[in-house]
């Protein structure tokens, strides 16, 4: 696996790539945003670890070019820990977010869980099965999602909750159900994370996001895919 570390700091740059090197990864470096995405139009990359404040081209600016083309998973990287930044990161397609400074395996383990749900997402190995719900369809052999006929394109992450939401059609799920499902671990305030991916899946599905059809909210309780 080939993970691309995309930070102006060369000392973090540094333990990054040694961290990852100390768990069998290759590790492509960049120190701005225009290396980041020319490395991706050259090579093959996995996984890209993201620093939100670079010269040139920061990450979040980086990460909306990279998305036009691209869904390989994204972990934000940033000094800042405030909710708006997380959720301007996973806004602009990013689908993980950790702070500086970080416990190593922390992000050892982050980039692990993506990994998988990354590899999981482009697997053609994967049984045959076809969810749907009305015009919504999701051929999980040719990881496709289709809404009345037209393809609709989303990041892994987003997949991996509609697939999961729509193969549990018209049952509700709260947001700690979905988080822990989705990205395999224990639940601690996933309230916006979340929410962010639930409003970016209906931006796309959606023909009204304000007023969906599909993917639908429980007040009170969390989401779910209506059974149609």
């Amino acid at each position: 696996m080939n993970i691309l570390v995309c930070d102006d700091d060369k000392e973090i740059l540094e333990a990054i790539t040694i961290y990852l090197n100390s768990e069998g990864y290759q590790v492509s470096k960049a120190s701005n945003g225009i290396e980041a995405l020319k490395i991706v139009e050259e090579n093959e990359v996995h996984l890209i670890i993201m620093d939100i404040m670079m010269p040139q081209m920061d990450g979040l600016r980086a990460t909306i070019k990279l998305r036009e083309k691209n869904n390989i998973p994204v972990i934000m990287l940033s000094a800042k820990g405030e909710d708006t930044d997380k959720i301007m990161g996973l806004n602009m397609g990013a689908d993980d977010y950790i702070t500086k400074p970080f416990n190593p395996l922390e992000l050892i383990a982050r980039v692990k869980s993506q990994l998988r749900r990354y590899t999981t997402f482009g697997s053609m190995e994967t049984k045959s099965n076809v969810f749907k719900s009305g015009g919504l369809v999701i051929d999980d052999e040719s990881k496709i999602i289709t809404v009345d006929g037209e393809e609709v394109k989303l990041t892994p992450v987003q997949y991996k909750i509609l697939k999961f939401l729509t193969a549990n059609a018209g049952r509700v799920f709260s947001i700690d159900e979905i988080y822990e499902r989705v990205w395999e671990e224990t639940a601690f305030n996933p309230e916006n994370t979340v929410s962010v991916h639930i409003r970016k899946i209906r931006e796309k599905i959606e023909i009204n996001p304000k007023e969906p059809k599909y993917l639908k909210v429980v007040w009170g309780i969390g989401y779910k895919v209506e059974k149609l």
